[in-house]
């Protein structure tokens, strides 16, 4: 069986921008138009048809993005995209800085105590605005905040193991 890459989500489509094709885009990085960064897209529309797109170009206009995708020329195009996915794959990102993680890559990992009390795995992660939170399931599930060191003392990938100062009957 053939190995899929894994892929990120980094945006959406969420809109038509004026009467000639561009698009409103949201975009989950950091800093916004840094999407444009990492192409190829996996485009996938709201109906899990799935097609690559290369050589999208945009701009900042305050709270979305605009975009173009080459071909795409009428606003009637980009009304039926509302929704569509922008997917890359994880190889198309640079590595993380020291200290740094990609959600994607802290997802699956096993999260045991300090005291070697297993929690269960990392199932996502979310901002709350204040810090990240790391969301474990296992015989429950349980929201640690993603603070280094204060909660998250450490993340080690050969070990598929994130260590957590937490009570685990919190």
């Amino acid at each position: 069986m053939k190995d899929i890459e894994r892929r990120i989500l980094l945006g959406r489509v969420v809109g038509a921008f004026g009467v000639r094709g561009e698009i409103k885009l949201e975009s989950w990085t950091e800093p916004r138009s840094a999407i444009f960064r990492y192409q190829p897209w996996i485009l996938r529309s709201p109906n899990g048809q799935e097609s690559t797109l290369e050589g999208a170009r945009g701009r900042d206009i305050g709270k979305h993005l605009v975009a173009r995708f080459p071909g795409v020329e009428d606003r009637d195009v980009v009304e039926a995209m509302h929704g569509t996915e922008v997917y890359v794959a994880r190889s198309a990102l640079p590595p993380p800085n020291a200290d740094e993680y990609y959600w994607v890559d802290l997802e699956g990992l096993d999260v045991k105590t300090t005291e070697g009390v297993a929690l269960g795995q990392v199932s996502h992660l979310f901002s709350t605005g204040a810090n990240d939170v790391v969301v474990v399931r296992g015989d429950r599930e349980r929201m640690i905040p993603f603070v280094q060191p204060d909660f998250v003392k450490s993340v080690d990938f050969e070990a598929n193991l994130v260590v957590v100062d937490w009570d685990p009957e919190f």
